[in-house]
């Protein structure tokens, strides 16, 4: 079974394909819509929270204030649409570990999540299956880092890979340099954003089955019809 994560987020459809997101990637997920009701949960000591600020009746702030007197050490992503710079400080000097400003791609809050999972708790209990995903006849395996047109495998570098994959979880989404910089690049890079150009450009060329679009002045989109 993998780590319990309980969800508290009052925006019904985002609740649920949150949701969907964390249970696919092999978290037992327990989700909330209401500050209060997630209040009262707070002894069961699950393995992480995941706070929206703004709910009705008790907020994110108040419920994080309880999650950690009742244990210092329970680890807690905040998210919230709010005054970004603002609640990214509070929620840091409340014991927040990570931080999601709204609007953001699910697949971003699983790979946030992952890390700072085995970052506390090590690879013990963490999802082990393999994600394969195929797309216009190419067959992309996460854990073998290997992708198959046909019998022919194709030689991507690593990041070449990580992009690829990313855009194919998020196929059909709009996705802008900033979002891929941080997801396959990391919070830590700090080189110029023509990267995320010139690996695209060579992808391109690799995968030239797969349509990635451009979409000027904001990002890209890989684009899939079935």
């Amino acid at each position: 079974m993998g780590k319990k994560i309980y969800l508290v987020e009052d925006e019904k459809s985002l609740n649920i394909l949150l949701e969907k997101y964390l249970q696919k990637e092999g978290y037992e997920v327990t989700t909330f819509i209401d500050g209060k009701t997630a209040m009262s949960k707070i002894k069961d000591m699950p393995d992480l929270w995941i706070l929206d600020i703004m709910l009705p009746g008790i907020d994110g702030y108040e419920l994080i204030k309880n999650i950690k007197q009742n244990n210092i050490n329970t680890p807690v992503i905040f998210m919230s649409a709010r005054n970004e710079e603002l609640d990214r400080v509070v929620g840091l000097e409340l014991g927040s570990d990570d931080y999601l400003s709204k609007p953001f791609l699910p697949r971003e809050l699983v790979i946030r999540t992952n890390k700072l999972l085995e970052r506390i708790y090590g690879n013990e209990n963490l999802p082990l299956k393999d994600n394969i995903l195929d797309i216009n006849g190419y067959r992309i395996s996460k854990n073998q880092r290997t992708v198959f047109c046909g019998e022919t495998e194709l030689q991507l570098t690593n990041k070449e890979f990580e992009l690829l994959y990313f855009f194919v979880e998020n196929k059909n989404n709009l996705i802008s340099r900033e979002q891929i910089l941080i997801n396959v690049w990391g919070n830590n890079y700090f080189g110029s954003d023509r990267v995320v150009d010139d690996t695209i450009r060579r992808l391109r060329k690799k995968v030239d089955g797969i349509n990635i679009e451009t979409v000027y002045g904001f990002g890209y989109k890989l684009v899939y019809k079935l």
